[in-house]
């Protein structure tokens, strides 16, 4: 099924209910609550801190959230005593099983509001999520629209504001249980049985990727730090590994792990370095120190936030880089956002393998960042 028919799909069974709009009543007892998105793996990370909130205001009710296929994993020990819904809008046993998994009293829509007719063709008595989405019929499902906040905020913590209430407690590793998972091979076991750090130079796209001499060269100041350089990266960075690596001088799990193997990888190490993108998010979840390259991204909106305010978690970032320069968040604009969500081809800055914004920032602040959370761990 293609992405199209899934909508066609959800549209043709969200109308009838959206016709009675009009006489729907937010429900006094909420006992069941849909989070509906299809984000990927760090904005569905960084949903955390609502779903501690929810379980926090509704500690009996059933909270199912739909996740991409390769992230459901990650909810096996149900996290907040959350479940995760596979869903892919071209997979059409998920779409259906998305649709007869209601009725919920409270549904949730966060980033695209394309999937609040997710949230009514699954029967949500209840919508709520933040307006101002275009096209503008990607807002006709809501009941309950809330603007983006006036004033600068950390997107996890904003997310948790559409539920009224105080904020959640602040996250501790033990709040998510780890993912069971087979154990690793012996030969990588031994490896990683010896002081490591993590290297994972991917990202969701390559203007956020640091320059690839750089790479190498921290590698070598983390041996001269006294720790093992270790490589990870998703199914599609092999080759970008490679090629920062070409002689294969330290282990590569790149390619070769799962969310679940990934957790665990991390859960051994002493720190990771990251580009800004899902893993950064992993890694506070985990626990690990964590320290993460913003470049076209903004620390303060994905950085650690309240909720991760204990995290050891380390920005390293040009504060006022000039080109940081779009004011939106999934499409909508808001005043105080300064992001960028340009690519290699629309990029004016981009340098072969790099972006400007990305190679400005040092070997030297990267290596001081992680040597001193190193020092910070021990």
């Amino acid at each position: 099924m293609s992405r199209l028919s899934g909508r066609i799909r959800i549209i043709a069974r969200a109308l009838p209910k959206l016709a009675l709009k009009a006489f729907r009543r937010r429900p006094a007892d909420v006992s069941s609550i849909l989070i509906a998105h299809h984000l990927l793996l760090g904005d569905t990370l960084l949903l955390t801190p609502l779903v501690a909130k929810l379980r926090d205001r509704y500690p009996h009710a059933r909270i199912a959230l739909t996740c991409p296929k390769a992230i459901v994993p990650l909810y096996a020990g149900r996290p907040y005593g959350a479940d995760a819904l596979p869903f892919d809008p071209r997979d059409t046993a998920s779409v259906s099983a998305v649709l007869k998994s209601g009725p919920y009293d409270l549904g949730i829509v966060v980033g695209d509001n394309r999937h609040a007719w997710l949230a009514i063709a699954a029967k949500c008595r209840w919508i709520v999520g933040h307006g101002d989405d275009t096209p503008a019929w990607k807002n006709w499902p809501l009941d309950e629209s809330h603007p983006y906040p006036a004033k600068p905020a950390a997107w996890a913590d904003i997310a948790a504001t559409l539920i009224e209430g105080p904020p959640p407690a602040r996250y501790r590793p033990d709040d998510w249980p780890a993912p069971a998972v087979a154990p690793f091979a012996e030969a990588d076991a031994a490896l990683l049985a010896r002081p490591y750090v993590v290297l994972h130079p991917g990202a969701s796209t390559s203007v956020k990727r640091w320059p690839h001499d750089r790479w190498r060269a921290l590698a070598a100041r983390v041996e001269q730090m006294g720790y093992t350089p270790v490589w990870s990266g998703g199914p599609g960075e092999a080759d970008l590994v490679r090629a920062i690596d070409p002689e294969g001088r330290h282990a590569n799990f790149a390619g070769r792990v799962g969310l679940g193997e990934l957790w665990q990888l991390f859960a051994r190490a002493r720190a990771i370095v990251c580009p800004d993108t899902g893993v950064a998010h992993l890694g506070r979840m985990v626990g690990v120190p964590t320290v993460t390259l913003f470049g076209p991204g903004n620390a303060m909106i994905h950085g650690a936030g309240e909720f991760w305010r204990d995290a050891p978690f380390r920005p390293v970032t040009i504060v006022d880089m000039p080109c940081r320069d779009e004011p939106f968040i999934f499409r909508r604009r808001v005043p105080w956002v300064r992001r960028c969500d340009r690519n290699e081809t629309t990029c004016v800055a981009w340098r072969g393998d790099h972006a400007e914004c990305m190679g400005l920032i040092s070997l030297d602040a990267v290596s001081r960042a992680l040597e001193e959370m190193l020092t910070e761990g021990l």
